[in-house]
């Protein structure tokens, strides 16, 4: 389970200080695919990686599982991390490095002997479908290998908790499609809890359970993705389901003018 309470945090300007946080609260339960969602500068990016203190909050907890990552000191930090995968919108691969060595490389960090490194990699790269990319490097992959890469490479230290962030912004729709099933799949296997940022509805519709709407750095909306669609309480969810809404009626009224030739 994800325990959020009174999470602030704000960045120094020139001229001001800019809140990214304000007070915010939040539960995900373990085993849950749960959607944050909100417009740009929202402050959804921000919340994500202050979860692993990848970004530091200026107060308030964090508790993931058994952990209050607010309170760890570097050292305890570093080994919390390694059962908190992340996902990233830009891959961050090494580009000098195979499939094979990229998945391997946090498993070396961590000081894993190579015997379990080898048994590790070639087991992860069969769940995420790309084998036979082992001896590839990132130049040579499409984007969906790319991101598949990333989120082997996110699995290796066998995570408690996986966090995307817009892990598919960056991928056509048929792609997107395929990685949202390999997520589902890892979730249904591995029992991970995974927390997704997006702005895309697509992504919560097909694949979370429960979700958030971040405005402003407050979160101001939490439920069931049915809730959510159907009967939206914040002025964020009722403008993301407003511009679905049109979009949907606009295609509509091209299909049947086109019927009509």
């Amino acid at each position: 389970m994800i325990v959020i309470r009174d999470l602030c945090k704000s960045y120094a300007t020139p001229s001001s200080t800019v809140t990214a946080l304000s007070e915010v609260n939040l539960t995900i339960d373990k085993g849950d695919i749960f959607g944050i969602i909100g417009f740009s500068g929202a402050g959804k990016s921000t919340l994500i990686r202050c979860l692993n203190r990848l970004e530091e909050p200026d107060s308030g907890s964090i508790r993931i599982g058994d952990h209050v990552i607010t309170d760890l000191n570097d050292k305890e930090l570093r080994l919390a991390r390694r059962k908190i995968g992340m996902i990233f919108q830009q891959f961050n691969l090494l580009d000098a490095k195979t499939v094979w060595h990229n998945v391997a490389f946090p498993l070396q960090v961590a000081g894993h002997p190579k015997p379990y490194i080898r048994e590790r990699v070639a087991e992860i790269l069969e769940l995420v479908q790309l084998s036979d990319k082992a001896g590839a490097y990132p130049a040579q992959l499409s984007g969906g290998q790319k991101q598949r890469v990333g989120i082997a490479r996110a699995l290796a230290n066998e995570p408690d908790v996986l966090l995307s962030d817009e892990a598919t912004s960056a991928l056509d729709p048929q792609t997107t499609y395929s990685i949202l099933e390999l997520l589902q799949d890892i979730n249904r296997k591995l029992k991970l809890t995974i927390v997704l940022i997006t702005h895309e509805l697509d992504v919560l519709s097909h694949i979370c359970r429960h979700m958030a709407v971040i405005e402003g750095g407050t979160i101001v909306e939490t439920g069931t993705v049915d809730q959510f669609f159907l009967n939206p309480q914040s002025d964020t969810a009722r403008r993301f389901v407003g511009i679905v809404d049109r979009y949907r009626n606009r295609t509509y009224e091209l299909e049947g003018a086109g019927a009509g030739i």
